[in-house]
This record gives C-alpha cells, sequence and structure tokens, in this order.
C-alpha cells in the first residue's frame, strides 16, 4: 500500500496541502494565498485558473519538501470553500469567467425576491437559508449577465461547478464532472430529503441540469488523476466534502449532538444531528454532513460572514498589525475590551441574524480607545458570533450543547478560545491539528479506498491539546452578550432603502 493520503484545502484566501500518515500525523504541508478581487462594493471574485495553478503549485511543494514521490500517495481528498460558482469550457479546460465567492452580496435582492415568493417551502425542501451565499442564484446571475457563458450553455460548451467540482474535473483530465452532497446541499439546489436536485428551483432559477455535477457521495473514488496533470501519476482522488463538514469530520465529531466550529476566513458552526433533518430555521440551515455510500447525516449550521477575515482587514485595511498573531498580543495590553464593539458586517450578516444589508461596525470608541481595545474586540467579535449561532441552534433542535470542538487559525489564539468558553459557557476543546477541514477530506479519501479502516479509527485519532473551561458568571456573560447585541442592531440593514 502506498504511504500516505493527501489532502487538498482550497479555501477562500488561500490553498493548503498537507500529506497525511495513517495515524493521522502531518508529514509535510505547504500553503500559499492567492488573489482576491472586489469589482463593487459588496462584491468578491476569484480567479478559477489561479486557484487551479496554485493548487499545482503547493502540491507539488508538500511532496517536494520532504522527498515524497507521487506515487507514495494512496488517494487524495479535495475540501473546498462551498458556493462559490465556476463556469468553464470542457473543450478548452479554461474557465470563462469569474468565479462569484460565497461571500458575495450581489443576489441579494434576488433572495429578497424568493423569501417572498416560496420561501417557506424553498427552505424545507432544500434546508438552506436564502441568502447571497447560496450558488443558485449566482448561477441564474452569470447566465443573465455574461453572454459568452450563455452562448456556451446554449451550444452544450459549459459546465458548472463548485470549487470541488472544477478540481476533480481538472486533476482527473477531465474525466469526471462531480460534487458530493455536501457541498451541493449548500447550493440551494439540492431537495435534501429526496437527494436530488430540486426541479422547482432549477425551473425557477432557469438552471439547466445538463451543466451541473453528478451527485455522489464524499467518500468514493470518482476517478484517477491524470499523469499529465499530477506530476507523472495515477492516483485515486477519493473523497470530497464541503469544508465546513469537512472540519467536522476530522474533528471526529462523527455522532449525533457533536458539535464543532471553524474559525477561518468566515466563521461555521455545526451541531450533528445525526439522521434528523430539520430543515432551515430563522437563520440556521439543516444540510448534509459527509457521506458514505448508504450513510447519510445531517447538521445544524449556522455561519459568521466574517471571522477571521476581520484580523486580516486589521492587517491589510488599517494596518495596524503586520501579522495576525499581533492581534493577541495587542488585545492583551488591555485588561479588557474597554466597552468597543466590533461588528465585522463587511458583507452582512449570517446567522442567526441573516442580513445581508449590515455593515461593520466599531462602536464605543472614546478618547481612551487604543488599538489594543480594537483588536481585544476584533478577536471577540467571532466568539460572540458563534454563541449566538449555538444559542439558536439549541433552541431549533432541543439539544443542549455541552462542548465545543474548534479548528481553523483563529482557534490558534489563547486568548480567543478562552473567550468562547467564557461567552458560550461551556467547555471548548482545541485538538492537536487544527487544520481539521484537510484532514476531514484525507480521511474521506483514504476510507474509500481502504487506507484507513473504519469511522470509529477516525474518531478514535482524535487528541485534545488543550481545554478551556468557563471563567466568568452568568451575570458578567450576560452583561458582555448584551453589548454586542446592541451593537449588531446598530449595523443591522444599514444599507437596505427605504
Amino acid at each position: 500500500m502506498s504511504k500516505y493520503v493527501l489532502g487538498i484545502d482550497q479555501g477562500t484566501t488561500g490553498t493548503t496541502v498537507i500529506v497525511f500518515d495513517e495515524k493521522a500525523n502531518i508529514i509535510s504541508s505547504a500553503y500559499s494565498e492567492f488573489t482576491q478581487f472586489f469589482p463593487n462594493p459588496g462584491w468578491v471574485e476569484h480567479d478559477a485558473n489561479e486557484i487551479y495553478e496554485v493548487v499545482l503549485r503547493v502540491s507539488k511543494e508538500a511532496l517536494d519538501k520532504k522527498g515524497i514521490a507521487p506515487s507514495d500517495i494512496a488517494a487524495i481528498g479535495i475540501t473546498n470553500q462551498r458556493e462559490t460558482t465556476v463556469f468553464w469550457d470542457k473543450n478548452t479546460g479554461r474557465a470563462l469567467c469569474p468565479s462569484i465567492v460565497w461571500q458575495d452580496i450581489r443576489t441579494a435582492e434576488r433572495c429578497d425576491e424568493l423569501i417572498k415568493k416560496d420561501g417557506e417551502d424553498i427552505m424545507a425542501r432544500t434546508g438552506m437559508i436564502i441568502v447571497t451565499n447560496c450558488a443558485g442564484p449566482k448561477i441564474e446571475w452569470v447566465m443573465k449577465n455574461n453572454e459568452e457563458v450563455r452562448k456556451g450553455i446554449e451550444a452544450g460548451d459549459v459546465l458548472f461547478g463548485t470549487v470541488d467540482s472544477w478540481l476533480v474535473w481538472k486533476l482527473s483530465g477531465k474525466a469526471a464532472h462531480v460534487t458530493d452532497y455536501s457541498n451541493s446541499g449548500c447550493t440551494l439546489l439540492l431537495n435534501q430529503v429526496t437527494l436530488d436536485y430540486d426541479e422547482k428551483m432549477l425551473k425557477e432559477l432557469g438552471i439547466p441540469r445538463s451543466i451541473l455535477p453528478e451527485l455522489r457521495y464524499s467518500s468514493e473514488v470518482y476517478a484517477n488523476t491524470d499523469p499529465a496533470e499530477f506530476f507523472g501519476a495515477s492516483v485515486p482522488i477519493s473523497g470530497i466534502a464541503g469544508d465546513q463538514q469537512s472540519a467536522l469530520f476530522g474533528q471526529g465529531c462523527l455522532f449525533e449532538g457533536m458539535a464543532k466550529n471553524t474559525y477561518g476566513t468566515g466563521s461555521f458552526m455545526i451541531l450533528n444531528t445525526g439522521k434528523n433533518y430539520k430543515g432551515a430555521q430563522g437563520g440556521t440551515f439543516s444540510d448534509v454532513l459527509c457521506t458514505q455510500k448508504g450513510e447519510i447525516q445531517y447538521g445544524l449550521e449556522g455561519m459568521a460572514n466574517v471571522s477571521g477575515a476581520a484580523i486580516q482587514w486589521l492587517r491589510d485595511g488599517l494596518g495596524i498589525i503586520n501579522e495576525a498573531d499581533e492581534c493577541e498580543k495587542l488585545a492583551m495590553t488591555v485588561e479588557d475590551n474597554g466597552g468597543v464593539y466590533f461588528v465585522p458586517a463587511f458583507n452582512g450578516l449570517g446567522s442567526p441574524y441573516s442580513d445581508p444589508y449590515a455593515r461593520g461596525t466599531i462602536i464605543g470608541i472614546t478618547r481612551g480607545t487604543t488599538k489594543g481595545h480594537v483588536c481585544r474586540a476584533a478577536l471577540e467579535c467571532m466568539a460572540f458570533q458563534v454563541a449566538e449561532a449555538f444559542h439558536d441552534m439549541e433552541e431549533l433542535s432541543g439539544t443542549k450543547i455541552t462542548a465545543l470542538r474548534v479548528d481553523g487559525g483563529g482557534a490558534k489564539s489563547d486568548y480567543m478560545c478562552q473567550f468562547q468558553a467564557d461567552i458560550l459557557g461551556v467547555p471548548v476543546a482545541r485538538p492537536v491539528i487544527t487544520e481539521t477541514t484537510c484532514l476531514g477530506a484525507a480521511y474521506l479519501a483514504g476510507l474509500a479506498v481502504g487506507y484507513y479502516k473504519s469511522v470509529q479509527e477516525v474518531a478514535d485519532n482524535w487528541q485534545i491539546e488543550r481545554l478551556f473551561e468557563p471563567q466568568v458568571d452568568e451575570a458578567r456573560r450576560e452583561e458582555l452578550m448584551d453589548g454586542w447585541r446592541r451593537a449588531v442592531e446598530r449595523s443591522g440593514n444599514w444599507i437596505k432603502k427605504a
């Protein structure tokens, strides 16, 4: 058997590739950011051609670091930013237009129309709240506004996919046009009960089924890499998962009642509800988790559009820090937030607020406010959003969350993890491996080819690095949450025209 599995985490701002062994130890890794485009206020775009080039470059770097031959890889798993659109010419293999990123809000008015027209029924069928994140309305927008794509579809030359579909198609040398249920479930196009594309939504948005990828499980062999693409080797591509479901899998939250949060560009909170499909309610949606053949699990999910991206903005936008880890250092120079709250609604607010018209707000500023207070508020805003989402999930599910497993870049901050435990009122567990999104994809790929033997083996591999216990009383917790909610209220509906 080959020695390793390779996980590709194609995120929103960068690409991570990690090589794991059979005990889920990290053998080698590499990372690179790629270009972000902001052509209009509220618009966010990527170049899918650049993304693929970065994936190949970072994959080679990860292999070369430790002298790993491509033939030493038993399987490849791919996890990705969900809901971002890619249209490509199936003859030339080139992406035809900018990819509209999940954060983009250009479809806000169309989402409002769908809510008014058939909102409750759509949410019941698709399990999704109708928000601008969803790929379905983005597909419609591109078909209406890009003549090259529209004519290509009419000629039968254009395919659509989320980023997972694009990468599998490219790596396999055009052999597989597929997606999995965890990715398709977030498009607003999947009927979460029948696990097929929802004909009503396809008709409503004018999307031909012919351009959509084949629906598959998260753990199965889709195709082998084309040696011409993957450094001369033919390797099974056998795992696909949306980044948040993949992180849940990598965290070992494989059983009903377990919960995780990933602090990435945004924050994404999932509660495993087992076989219980809840449908979308309020600002929380119910989606398919990572699947193996014949086994379906659902989860309740909440999201914050901006989490770690708030720290990135302090660095790139305000210039008050040079590196991300400076944020915690500055935060620790002050005793508390000084009454400063940061609502990072750069592209609206996710669950449980579901307000695409909110905008970023820093409130409570006085003459005594320093960079330390702003940095502390930026870290705290991650935890406030997570707490609000989980409170909503508890109410919808009737399940009390008793512990939270965390991962992603933000989880590396001791201060933020402790504040999360304080504000949520439950222990927060940080694992030894915080790159659980990539690990989940590697697990799924390895399970499909027998590299990993069972789901229980995956669960048993999880190891805790540090546990953060709540250290504040209920009165202080409510005082802090009250300040946050008042700040959110002031940021809400900011650009909505009367």
